[in-house]
């Protein structure tokens, strides 16, 4: 058991360092647009990421069942189904991007027809949504490449991928919003070219693997239909989970817009804070996925046990801890990401949601990753399921009518604590002796654990 908890924090460090990359990047961007003059353009894109989250992350099972399947391979020592996934994933990801890009004026104005912001909401929002929809093909196959490298337990590569393409927009986002004043089109365009250039670092570093990849491989091993039908099963509990997920924040951001703009920009910067400590935890909860997906595999209960204990343990005093400093610090903090003193009053009357959020939201992560290490994705989906319509959208509901923000924030910390109810309810069954026989997932193979 040490050997597999020094490897856990091992594993959970390397993630955390790459997952941060992605929220410190959002709250640099947040920066950039909430020192504008005009708060529309902080809206507009919040709004904007809405639509963007449900056509990208709607697919974000591209990462997460690469990464099962190629680690399933690893352990194998099928090196050939290791380089055919890469290749069928990457040439899925392609086509759909494609068709997003394709499409992108149809969903653009269907997206903005749902969320019905203000005109000036709705035309800072097009104007980031134009310029980052280009990004869409390169996006998904990044979802790909990530999820074969994190398959393949080579994080330090995952890291590097991660600098570069969030520093990239870092810079790209000074140059085109402070320096040349392009506002929302500029954070747009600025997103796009990030993830451009991630994928070039990524084809040079993996460029010579692939290349072998694609000399040996045969067309009709890619397109083979019992793996794509095996991909089918396990992505299509994955979407539903992923879509629900989705519509709970998306709500949340489209009924802060109803209450009004300062509101929304509040909000705003508070969810920005909040995506920054739940991209920290889910390090503990990717590393959760590795560890508990091998354990599963050898049929190790007794570890497994006490790898859901360990992982818990650190998840919730991370949770904690990020609360109290959010709480107890908030004018410090805040003040970083905007000079408009009515927004800075307005996300001082919601700091203390963050105690319950984080709290009983570190728990779900690390259940979460639990979940995806064994491959028990109808677990995955229910919960979503019950936690969104059950949980977070009785008080949203009341929030809208009653037009309180608190209630808003109810209804997020509800979610929260209905997903820790409902997947903490399911581990048990996933415990038995007989746990290799509850998934078609789950390939018998002990997986290897070697961090980069």
């Amino acid at each position: 058991m040490s050997n597999i908890r020094r490897q856990f924090f091992q594993l959970a460090i390397a993630n955390i360092c790459s997952n941060l990359m992605v929220p410190l990047a959002g709250l640099v961007d947040v920066a950039f647009l909430g020192h504008l003059t005009e708060l529309r353009h902080l809206g507009g894109v919040a709004l904007a990421t809405i639509i963007f989250n449900y056509l990208y992350w709607t697919f974000g099972f591209l990462r997460m069942g690469t990464t099962g399947l190629t680690a399933q391979a690893v352990g194998r020592e099928d090196e050939e189904t290791v380089g055919l996934i890469l290749l069928r994933h990457g040439a899925i990801a392609l086509t759909l991007g494609s068709l997003i890009l394709i499409s992108q004026y149809p969903l653009r104005e269907l997206g903005f027809w749902f969320l019905n912001p203000s005109a000036d909401l709705t035309a800072a929002g097009r104007a980031f949504f134009n310029g980052r929809i280009w990004d869409a093909p390169v996006t998904l196959l990044n979802f790909v490449v990530l999820g074969w490298l994190l398959g393949r337990s080579r994080s330090t590569t995952v890291l590097l991928l991660s600098i570069v393409s969030n520093g990239t927009n870092v810079i790209l986002d000074y140059l085109f919003i402070v320096r040349w004043g392009w506002e929302s089109s500029g954070a747009g365009l600025a997103t796009a070219l990030s993830q451009y250039a991630m994928t070039l670092v990524a084809l040079l570093v993996i460029g010579r693997e692939l290349w072998a990849t694609v000399q040996r491989a045969k067309w009709a091993e890619v397109w083979e239909w019992s793996a794509l039908r095996s991909l089918l099963s396990l992505s299509r509990d994955i979407l539903i989970r992923t879509f629900f997920l989705l519509s709970v924040f998306a709500t949340f951001t489209n009924l802060s817009a109803q209450l009004g703009t300062t509101l929304l920009a509040a909000n705003t910067l508070l969810l920005q804070l909040l995506t920054f400590s739940a991209h920290f935890i889910d390090g503990f909860a990717f590393a959760t996925e590795s560890v508990a997906g091998i354990l599963y595999g050898r049929g190790d209960i007794n570890q497994l046990r006490a790898i859901i204990r360990l992982a818990g343990g650190s998840s919730l005093v991370t949770g904690v801890l990020f609360a109290l400093g959010l709480i107890l610090f908030p004018t410090t903090i805040l003040g970083w990401l905007t000079d408009h003193q009515a927004v800075l009053d307005q996300t001082a009357q919601y700091m203390g949601w963050f105690l319950p959020l984080l709290g009983f939201g570190a728990i779900a992560y690390m259940l979460d990753g639990y979940f995806l290490g064994i491959t028990a994705s109808q677990i995955l989906r229910n919960a979503s399921i019950v936690s969104a319509l059950g949980g977070f959208l009785p008080f949203a509901l009341l929030s809208w009518y009653f037009h309180s923000g608190h209630l808003l924030w109810l209804a997020l910390s509800s979610f929260m604590v209905a997903r820790c109810i409902t997947l903490g309810y399911n581990i048990g069954p996933t415990l038995r002796p007989t746990i290799e026989q509850q998934t078609p997932y789950v390939t018998p193979p002990m997986l290897s654990l070697d961090p980069e």
